[in-house]
């Protein structure tokens, strides 16, 4: 990940099963959490379907915008599967027979080889093969884009195997709650923001909560900086507007 500015973030899921409510996707919200916990500002995520095309477009789009491009689903050995293809085709590289890949299928399928497992020996030409996590085979990594798998027992795995590779400085958080509604903290929160502008600030109004009814996350890399943004925040509510704060 680079020195001197925040890393970013895409993540492409595919997958018409998700476009069509027939799966729920999970993979994106665990990874948001793990790359937020990292330091890695994720600016995308994006649900586009089983078309190698559409794949192609998007990594095309995606990939010179960020540091790293996560895909998830399409990896397997059905019809439906061009995750692979479309990669390769947004990076102008060809789909290969891996040969490494080849061999453990070969030795893991023996007398059931069948053209569905070599096909997920398929890689894009020129594809760095990461070993890591519970499982033998590996996650795909061309250059910024990392190849993951849908199912999500299976992409947390490989996701937190490779998870060194994107530590960066964390972010340092500060959550406050208030009894106050919206409407009332609106400009303290407007005023705060611009004496803080590198400040992540964000509101989140909770229904049917008997102890409070907003809560106000604030976010930075520079601990101080949280800390004095929190304090003048506080300085601006009312004097019992403020439930706790963590």
């Amino acid at each position: 990940m680079p020195a001197g500015r925040d890393p970013t973030a895409a993540i492409i899921v595919v997958g018409n099963e998700i476009l069509t409510g027939k799966v729920v996707d999970t993979n994106a919200a665990f990874l948001a959490r793990e790359l937020h916990a990292l330091g890695v500002a994720l600016e995308r995520i994006v649900v586009i379907p089983d078309d190698i095309e559409v794949i192609a477009d998007t990594v095309r789009k995606y990939r010179p915008r960020y540091d790293a491009i996560f895909t998830s689903g399409g990896v397997g050995p059905t019809h439906d599967d061009v995750t692979i293809a479309g990669v390769a085709r947004g990076l102008d590289r060809r789909v290969v027979r891996n040969v490494v890949l080849e061999e453990k299928i070969r030795e893991f399928a023996g007398a059931t080889l069948s053209p569905a497992l070599l096909k997920m020996s398929e890689t894009p030409d020129g594809a760095e093969l990461v070993f890591g996590g519970k499982l033998k085979f590996p996650t795909l990594c061309v250059e910024n884009v990392y190849i993951l798998p849908g199912i999500p027992e299976l992409f947390e795995d490989k996701f937190l195997a490779i998870k060194h590779r994107f530590e960066s400085a964390p972010f340092h958080l500060r959550v406050l709650y208030t009894r106050e509604f919206e409407t009332t903290i609106a400009e303290p929160l407007n005023q705060t923001l611009a004496a803080f502008p590198a400040l992540q600030l964000g509101s989140y109004p909770k229904m049917n909560e008997p102890d409070y009814r907003v809560r106000v996350t604030l976010e930075s890399k520079d601990r101080e900086y949280v800390e004095r943004a929190l304090a003048h925040l506080v300085s601006l509510l009312p004097a019992d507007a403020v439930v706790r704060t963590e």
